[in-house]
């Protein structure tokens, strides 16, 4: 993706969450009541499916889309550029947040900081 984000698209996008990212909300829940994580983030030439600024913390939802060598490829200069703009990159798959089995350990780690980078 070129260019920057506009508020518009990162609106369009919340709008259109897929199941998974509206999952990923919900679970999320919890810590929305102390930090403050936003969806669709523009974070230069990107959107992070969900990021809180304070933190430095970005956690992206990776879908059946994203397993292909050209998505790869995408995805990790991706996560390269929201590492060099200081934030922290968690990844999970749509599997992952559909059976949530320690997907909110492992972010409630990350905000703690205890967990190796």
């Amino acid at each position: 993706m070129g260019g920057s984000m506009t508020i518009a698209q990162a609106r369009q996008l919340r709008r259109n969450a897929t199941g998974p990212e509206r999952a990923m909300w919900r679970l999320l829940y919890p810590l929305r009541q102390t930090h403050n994580f936003r969806r669709q983030v523009p974070l230069g030439p990107y959107y992070a499916d969900f990021a809180c600024h304070a933190l430095r913390l970005a956690i992206e939802i990776d879908g059946d889309t994203h397993g292909s060598d050209m998505a790869q490829a995408h995805d990790a200069a991706r996560t390269r550029f929201i590492e060099a703009e200081g934030y922290r990159v968690l990844r999970f798959t749509n599997d992952d947040v559909h059976k949530a089995e320690g997907v909110f350990d492992i972010i409630v780690l990350a905000i703690e900081g205890k967990m190796a980078p």
